[in-house]
């Protein structure tokens, strides 16, 4: 019984990964924007010797990303692009 529960759970995320692609391979819908811009801001943490951390800005850039629910393409997701629109480099 256990087996086939997991069985239809990796089947139905299998469906839902290939029907998300194949929305956004052939734009289903016809009028929908399969890829948006977000704004994307960079910081870089440095250690200083006194044990604090010195922190640079970079200036915001738009990367692309895909309308989808999965990566696809090479791009990130726009609705995880726009929860971590800040990114922290530590050195």
């Amino acid at each position: 019984m256990m087996k086939r529960i997991l069985l239809a759970l990796a089947a139905a995320l299998c469906a839902l990964y290939a029907g998300d692609y194949l929305s956004i391979r052939y734009r289903i819908p016809n009028n929908r924007d399969q890829f948006g811009v977000v704004q994307v801001r960079r910081s870089y943490a440095i250690p200083q010797k006194n044990g604090r951390l010195q922190y640079t800005f970079d200036p915001p850039e738009n990367q692309t990303c895909v309308q989808s629910l999965f990566p696809h393409l090479g791009c990130t997701p726009c609705w995880y692009l726009r929860r971590h629109a800040q990114k922290r480099i530590d050195f």
